[in-house]
């Protein structure tokens, strides 16, 4: 088995995983949006590095939920500096800066992507999120999360400051697939497990909106001649959204 065919091998046992024991935290996850989404709140969707990538899944894609607001703070991102990225989300006073232009309130969701679970930004804004009884989920690795100390002032990780935490059963050090001859490891899952586990909130949260006799606002594929669908929601959102 090449490596190729061992990574897919490896995400697939991920997935079974969060399949066979995340499923009641997804479920309550998409409550809680289908909560917020029908009384007219937002889903913020929070992430550093490759992490903020969970926020823009769900952000104006196809079948995407209109009231999902990203939170993309180019320092915290990596295409301005990846090294300068790396030292920002380990420092909490930026969440200032977040908070300034995503004024989260009660009745609002906050999902936080931290595969660590470990560094300070995104401790601190789940702290500060709670207190303004936004409710909180984390999607993060346990294993890696449980092993490596905070790196926030008060020492505790992201899994002990939310409301729920859905474990993305990575290993240790996200990259799955160990490198023969070799103490290296290549093929990070983290942004696959965690995709899947974004959309399947959003699938079931949906759903439970439609049951419930209040479907959500949904964007469509801008390449399949839905522009006129998509400006209307635009128009709509683009107040509470800054990234429309």
């Amino acid at each position: 088995m090449n490596l190729a065919e061992k990574y897919f091998q490896t995400v697939k046992g991920q997935v079974d995983a969060v399949e066979s024991s995340q499923m009641a935290s997804i479920e309550t996850a998409a409550g809680w949006f289908a909560e917020a989404i029908g009384a007219g709140r937002l889903v913020y969707i929070f992430g550093t590095g490759h992490s903020h990538m969970l926020a823009e899944e769900l952000f104006f894609r196809a079948g995407g939920l209109a009231c999902i607001v990203p939170m993309l703070h180019p320092p915290l991102m990596l295409h301005e500096s990846a090294s300068a990225a790396t030292q920002a989300e380990r420092d909490s006073d930026v969440v200032g800066e977040l908070l300034e232009r995503y004024p989260m309130s009660g009745g609002d969701v906050l999902v936080v992507a931290s595969n660590s679970g470990r560094n300070a930004c995104p401790i601190e804004l789940a702290m500060v999120a709670k207190e303004r009884s936004v409710r909180t989920i984390a999607v993060l690795n346990a294993r890696h999360s449980t092993r490596w100390a905070s790196r926030h002032p008060s020492g505790r990780r992201l899994g002990d400051v939310v409301d729920l935490v859905i474990d993305n059963r990575g290993v240790e050090g996200d990259a799955c697939v160990p490198l023969p001859g070799s103490d290296l490891s290549v093929g990070a899952a983290s942004t696959v497990t965690g995709c899947l586990i974004m959309q399947m909130i959003a699938c079931r949260a949906t759903e439970m909106l439609y049951i419930a006799g209040t479907p959500p606002d949904l964007y469509q594929s801008s390449n399949a001649d839905h522009d006129e669908r998509n400006a209307a929601l635009i128009a709509e959102h683009k107040q509470t959204n800054p990234h429309l």
